[in-house]
């Protein structure tokens, strides 16, 4: 490691020293002839050109070098990622010039020609790399889940505020007009006062079977990408997309996908500020002889300090649907039920026993990507689809339920405090432990 990136990650460490607040406080933002300007004074009006690092180019990574570049004036300027294998075939999707390539994102954030970056790493990446990011400087659209654990969201949110940056969460459901429409009916009494919603994710996936550890693959930086997780052997069952299933890493399938139903549950009740206060949760991995830890089957249920119910099942084994979906949040009130289908952009409702308002819409994962930008040029927290603190509700959902599985009893939960009370073994798990460097500072110190 070099003296610069060692400086560095110490410097990020150490935020709260007045040296480091001198370096990465970021100026608040001024307007100067009706058009706002960043804090290296550079104008951001509609048609300046606002620069990008991807941090994390496979699977969803790959996915938004589209995604972004569908936006007009938008540069992607650098590609970051700990397996440089993967530079060779990414740089040529890039339309607008060659971008440069990191495998370090701590030289990207280094970099003062750098203006946002998009955080598709894995899990236990994106909180650390969104505070590193703001204290830098940068803008951030985080991907789902916010965070990789409870205790990492109001880190963020800290972040956000005291750098005065923009960030987005990734849950482009909140970008998809049938959604928005369907979250307006609801809000608005359709279906009288909800007391009850379920939300299911049936996606049938194989067995990961088991591998022996072996050596680090030519070109992948490991240590980078183990990042704030525990040092461990190299495996390739631990490695690319399967690092989803160890608890180590990844938040299981409720964590992988469980954020798209809880943002759309959130959305649809308006309750994007709170947490419910009992939460249980059972489940296992069953059929799989494997490597993997996480649930393959997990059925939660929350309640609410008014008495709302809510009920959120992950299943990756073969299954029957329900109401011909298989991803999807059902609200139930007094006059009927809605059905929100969650990809395939689709509600349904039955009022009064009768068919009820209806509508569809395609996907929007590069319409809430523009949505980031065009919150970057008016610098307005408000004008964000899915706000960091929404992404860290939703978030936190799942890994209520996690808590729950893995302590193997009913949870109560403290919304105010976001903590269990009384309850040593539940607080515990708030929170991880981070590897050196790649240290999350406390929330005092950010």
């Amino acid at each position: 490691m070099s003296n610069k990136k060692s400086d560095r990650r110490s410097f990020l460490m150490n935020a709260s020293s007045a040296v480091g607040a001198a370096i990465f406080a970021a100026p608040a933002i001024f307007a100067s002839e009706g058009r706002p300007k960043d804090e290296r004074g550079r104008s951001v009006g509609p048609n300046d050109e606002i620069r990008t690092a991807i941090l994390g180019i496979r699977n969803q990574g790959r996915n938004h070098i589209n995604y972004h570049q569908a936006t007009p004036n938008i540069r992607i300027a650098t590609l970051c990622d700990p397996d440089e294998r993967l530079f060779a075939e990414r740089v040529k999707l890039v339309a607008d010039g060659k971008p440069k390539t990191e495998t370090d994102l701590c030289r990207v954030l280094d970099d003062k020609n750098i203006d946002c970056i998009a955080v598709t790493m894995p899990n236990y990446w994106h909180a650390l790399a969104t505070v590193w990011a703001c204290q830098a400087g940068k803008d951030v659209y985080v991907e789902k889940p916010a965070t990789y654990c409870i205790a990492e969201g109001r880190r963020m949110i800290a972040a956000r505020d005291k750098y005065n940056r923009i960030v987005q969460s990734g849950t482009q459901m909140r970008a998809n007009p049938a959604h928005q429409e369907a979250a307006k009916l609801l809000r608005e009494g359709l279906l009288g006062p909800i007391y009850m919603v379920r939300a299911i994710y049936f996606d049938q996936r194989l067995s990961i079977g088991r591998q022996p550890d072996g050596a680090v693959p030519d070109g992948v930086h490991y240590d980078l990408w183990m990042g704030p997780s525990a040092k461990q052997t190299f495996n390739p069952n631990r490695f690319h997309y399967n690092w989803h299933w160890f608890w180590e890493t990844g938040n299981g399938e409720i964590g992988n996908n469980g954020p798209h139903l809880a943002d759309l549950v959130i959305h649809g009740l308006d309750r994007q500020d709170t947490l419910p206060v009992k939460i249980s949760s059972q489940g296992g991995r069953f059929v799989w002889d494997d490597q993997g830890q996480t649930p393959n089957t997990l059925a939660a249920s929350y309640t609410y300090a008014d008495g709302l119910l809510l009920e959120m099942e992950i299943r990756n084994l073969p299954t029957n649907r329900e109401d011909r979906v298989a991803e999807a949040a059902f609200f139930h009130g007094p006059k009927g039920y809605m059905m929100i289908e969650g990809e395939r952009g689709r509600y349904e409702s039955v009022v009064d026993k009768k068919p009820g308002p209806s509508g569809k819409a395609p996907g929007a994962h590069a319409e809430l990507v523009r949505n980031f930008y065009d919150a970057v040029r008016s610098r307005k927290t408000s004008d964000l689809l899915s706000p960091v603190e929404h992404g860290h509700i939703g978030a936190a959902l799942c890994h209520l339920a996690n808590i729950s599985y893995r302590l193997g009893r009913t949870l109560e939960f403290e919304p105010k405090t976001e903590t269990f009370p009384h309850d040593d073994a539940a607080n515990a798990m708030l929170t991880r432990t981070y590897r050196a460097p790649y240290v999350m500072p406390e929330l005092n110190d950010i």
